[in-house]
């Protein structure tokens, strides 16, 4: 009789199952009925009641901390306005906008407010002129025409002579000191009317600054 035959099967078992069962039967055999918490991330224990409270307190702390401090630093900038606000209305120079501040932009203000300007009655005279202009005369829409070059002349020329002055004695009076932007400074306010000018005028017409 033919012997036995050997089944293949057992030649050529992989090795690795024959591995792998012993450490399956030493893995440690775990508690399926122990629960979870489900907002506790996979892995790590759950918080105690006493350690999540801590934290909810923390955040809502913050939260509160951040709000007091955004109304106080609104409250804060309201207060400098305010501040502002009556220093441009009395003079107050240590209240004033970085704009109107030092001594050099004072000397500024103070020269054009001591004079008449031409600039500054230019709202009133282009008011007249322009109902002058609306008037369906021809003789009316003429001489409105010739006031506007006139007054616009009258108004570069003045403004001219007054930045020069201007430049000059600044030079005289302030010669260490930055001057940038003063002449400038000084014609945008001569060409408000003097009772809207803020800063408020400090000097009487006519009075040397």
């Amino acid at each position: 009789m033919p012997p036995h035959p050997v089944p293949l099967g057992f030649v050529f078992r992989s090795r690795a199952k024959d591995e792998k069962a012993p450490a399956a039967d030493k893995a440690p055999l775990t508690d399926s009925k122990q629960t979870r918490d489900p907002q506790a991330p996979k892995g790590r224990p759950t918080p105690k009641r006493s350690a999540a409270q801590g934290q909810r307190r923390s955040v809502a702390n913050t939260t509160t901390s951040r709000k007091e401090a955004s109304k106080r630093q609104r409250d804060e900038r309201r207060a400098q306005l305010e501040k502002q606000r009556q220093a441009l209305a009395g003079g107050d120079e240590r209240y004033l906008p970085a704009r109107d501040k030092g001594p050099v932009r004072k000397f500024a203000r103070d020269t054009i407010d001591s004079r008449f300007n031409i600039a500054e009655f230019f709202l009133p005279m282009a008011v007249v002129i322009l109902v002058l202009s609306m008037v369906r005369v021809g003789a009316l829409q003429s001489i409105a025409l010739l006031l506007w070059l006139v007054v616009i002349v009258l108004i570069v020329l003045d403004s001219a002579l007054n930045g020069f002055r201007l430049k000059k004695r600044l030079a005289e009076r302030f010669p260490d000191q930055n001057r940038r932007g003063a002449v400038a400074y000084a014609l945008m306010r001569s060409l408000q009317m003097r009772r809207l000018r803020l800063p408020k005028p400090t000097v009487k017409r006519g009075e040397r600054p």
